[in-house]
Formats: C-alpha cells, structure tokens, sequence
C-alpha cells in the first residue's frame, strides 16, 4: 500500500536552550542582600564590645576588676585557729554600686572545703571600701580562693 506522505527526512537534534541573560534586577537584589549582611555584622560588632569605648563593659570584666584585693588572712595565735578572708573593692564606675559576690575555699585536690557569698553596698565612684568575714577553715596551707561569680549592681 503505498503512501502519499513525502519520506521522512532526518535532522540534527535540537541545541542547547538560548543563553539566559541575568537581568539587573538580580544584581542588585544581591547586592542589597550582601549590604544588609554586611550592616547586620557592624551591628553585632559593636554590641558585643568592639565599639569606641563608650558604652558599658560588658558583664564580668571592668566590674570584676573592682575587687582589688581577696584573700585569706591566718589571724590564729596561741593555738587558737582563726581564718578570715580580707577584700578591697575600689568603685571603678561613675555612679554609687553595690557588690556581692560568691566564692569557694579548695585544697591542693580541688576538694571544696568551704563557700559562701558576700555584699558590699553603697560604694561611692572612686571610694575604696575594705571587708572582712570569718571562716571555719583550719589551715590556709595549700588553700585556694574561686570567685565562682561577680555582679557589681548600681546602689540605691
């Protein structure tokens, strides 16, 4: 049976699609994403202390600083044990603070051997303050002192 279509004729296979141009749209979407990334890392910067200077030091820094002094004092005589840990606080800041502060006494194995907390309240700017409190332990041979934390609070 004969056809009257025409015969088949063979073509090459189609190429790849046409090039897509990126249209400017694109390019400056991208670049407003990149300066928005780029804002947000300053931001973040200078929150978290890489500024002038002038803003507060963070948590636990300038504020630990203030304890000038903390140790143990042996006032024992007679052989009678007396232990008392001494400090000095000196108000780094510009307004009237209030102090407290945990500590810990550890021997040479890290053993705690006694804790507590302390307060120092009303501090004036630029005032040294002095304090004292007594302890149970027996000896300070090989007695170290932790301050396990410190917060320095603005005095009412």
């Amino acid at each position: 049976m004969p056809t009257n279509e025409p015969p088949a004729q063979w073509t090459s296979p189609p190429g790849p699609p046409p090039a897509q141009r990126r249209s400017r749209g694109c390019l400056w979407g991208c670049a407003g994403a990149a300066a928005v990334v780029v804002i947000v890392v300053v931001v973040l910067v200078i929150a978290l202390g890489g500024g002038d200077g002038t803003g507060r030091e963070p948590r636990g820094n300038g504020e630990r600083a203030d304890l000038v002094s903390f140790r143990l004092d042996d006032r024992s005589e007679a052989g009678v044990t007396s232990i008392w840990i001494t400090w000095t606080i000196k108000n780094s800041s510009s307004e009237k603070s209030d102090y407290s502060w945990d500590w810990e006494a550890v021997d040479a194995d890290g053993t705690r051997l006694e804790n507590g907390s302390q307060p120092e309240t009303d501090v004036q700017p630029g005032q040294t303050t002095r304090g004292e409190y007594p302890t149970t332990l027996k000896s300070t041979k090989g007695v170290k002192l932790n301050i396990t934390s410190f917060d320095r609070t603005a005095g009412h």
